[in-house]
């Protein structure tokens, strides 16, 4: 399946540039059948010295590269629009949000074909999108964010109000392992009253850019939007033309915690509201009395895209009365998932960037007393071991007490590779001062994305439901990774987002409280 070019989408119209240069999408089955002649072909496109006609089906399409021209006139365009789309009744963007969720409906299996060509199982492909109409496009998250949107009082003659009006222009730099998706969250800043930007990653543009054009952008065009409403664009980073313009209000930052800390500063500096969404270490907490096939099964979601997913359970805190059959039946379970061909059904490995970086993990986590149960190799696409494969072998390692747990990388820091810790406590400690050990473990990770807990005793489900307080999710005997309606899916405190970090609705996120009083005149 070929899907053509896309210009850059700006002001309601497509933008080519001066001298356009084009990236192009090559399909992932054929950068892992024929890595460096396929490599090279996309480096001879990319630069213009060879037809995509004569590229065959390994081409799945291409991008124009925004020029800065290109770049500043999409946040002029979004400015000039702010006024007049802010001032379309809540309840008509609400309508244009249910037809935009309806659209990506439609959609998805073309969607679905591009990320797949990009390198996305196509299972995860599926559940990534698939999901998005039914959790942060759903009827019941838009409705309740509408909800917080004004709350109305009397006093006497007075009116009090109590608003969220929006920020105005929110730039979109979406991460390149789940771009289409995470530009998508972001949208429904659209729906409280914004403007938006997005900049699509070049290794991943085209997933991004059929979003944004083929979903998006008819939905408001038939709506009646003022253009510039959205604007998509393929290009080079943006953000620091982004924070030098007056143009900007808010910036929807993806990325590492380290260097997105640091663009925190710099965007309060410029006088821009940083919305971050970091990295995520997130801990799943395995009780003594939990249902342990559904226990497994969630624990065994750490390994979709090969970890390199940020909602994911990255580190697992198992009841030492339990730990030996949960490793074990772990590593049953483990052994089924094998590496393959994104298109391929059932696939959920990908390979993997960082390859150095987990066998250093490994190897300081196995000097520092851990155990490793299962993996530790490199695998070719067919799952034999090699020492050059792309991908590596979902690996478990046993990580003996809580006290000196985060001395060890893998436990204490997010990982973007498939190698789980499994920590279990010391045995000798009675179960209510374990508890209290697990708690207090859990609420000083640095991270902050999502916690979950397995148990079948209600009071104790009572104990972790009041004791958790870190992190914007928090699971209970559900799915660790899965999105919800009504439920925010991304966000929360530390090294996660920020300072400012907290459970995130894009719609909420990019508004501002406001109070209000009015006496009118009398008749």
């Amino acid at each position: 399946m070929k899907f053509g070019i896309y210009p850059a989408y700006i002001c309601g119209r497509d933008v080519t540039g001066e001298n356009a240069q084009l990236v192009h999408t090559l399909a992932a089955r054929a950068l892992i059948e024929d890595t460096f002649p396929t490599l090279g072909l996309k480096r001879d496109l990319d630069l213009g010295v060879t037809d995509s006609h004569t590229a065959g089906e390994r081409v799945v399409g291409a991008c124009v590269v925004a020029d800065e021209s290109m770049t500043t006139l999409a946040l002029e365009s979004a400015a000039a629009a702010a006024p007049e789309w802010r001032r379309v009744p809540l309840g008509e963007r609400i309508e244009i949000g249910r037809r935009i969720a309806k659209r990506i409906l439609e959609h998805l299996d073309p969607l679905v074909e591009i990320l797949v060509a990009e390198g996305t199982p196509r299972s995860a492909a599926q559940g990534m999108i698939g999901g998005l109409p039914y959790t942060s496009w759903s009827r019941e998250t838009l409705e309740w964010c509408a909800e917080q949107m004004e709350f109305r009082r009397w006093d006497g003659d007075r009116e009090m109000i109590l608003r969220r009006v929006p920020d105005g222009v929110v730039c979109i730099n979406p991460p390149q392992n789940a771009a289409a998706v995470n530009a998508l969250n972001g949208l429904t800043s659209l729906i409280a009253g914004n403007t938006v930007v997005v900049r699509a990653p070049r290794g991943v543009a085209l997933s991004c850019m059929y979003a944004m054009r083929e979903i998006v952008a008819p939905v408001l065009e038939e709506a009646g939007a003022p253009p510039g409403t959205i604007n998509a664009l393929c290009g080079p980073p943006m953000l620091d033309a982004w924070m030098a313009s007056e143009h900007v209000d808010d910036i929807l930052y993806f990325g590492g915690s380290k260097k997105g800390l640091e663009f925190e500063g710099e965007c309060i500096a410029a006088g821009k509201k940083p919305i971050l969404e970091l990295a995520g270490n997130d801990c799943c907490v395995v009780w003594h009395d939990a249902d342990l096939d559904a226990t497994v099964e969630t624990l065994t979601q750490f390994f979709m895209n090969s970890g390199q997913i940020c909602n994911v359970p990255n580190q697992v805190v198992v009841h030492p009365a339990i730990a030996d059959e949960i490793i074990e039946r772990l590593v049953v379970a483990t052994r089924r998932i094998q590496p393959g061909y994104p298109d391929e059904a059932g696939v959920v490995l990908t390979p993997v960037l960082g390859v150095d970086w987990f066998f250093g993990c490994l190897g300081e986590a196995l000097s520092k007393g851990a155990k490793l149960v299962h993996g530790g190799r490199r695998l070719e696409v067919d799952g034999s071991p090699s020492e050059t494969g792309f991908f590596v072998e979902p690996s478990i390692v046993r990580v003996d007490g809580l006290g000196n747990a985060r001395s060890l990388s893998v436990v204490r820091d997010e990982t973007f590779f498939p190698l789980l810790p499994i920590i279990v406590p010391d045995a000798g400690t009675d179960d209510e001062a374990l508890l209290e050990e697990v708690l207090a473990f859990v609420n000083t990770n640095a991270y902050g994305l999502r916690n979950s807990v397995w148990s079948t005793g209600t009071s104790t489900i009572e104990r972790f439901l009041e004791g958790i307080v870190n992190g914007g999710n928090l699971k209970i005997n559900d799915s660790h990774s899965g999105f919800l309606p009504f439920l925010p899916n991304q966000g929360g405190p530390g090294l996660t987002g920020g300072a400012f970090g907290e459970a995130s609705h894009p719609m909420l996120r990019t508004t501002r409280l406001q109070g209000v009083s009015v006496i009118r005149p009398a008749d």
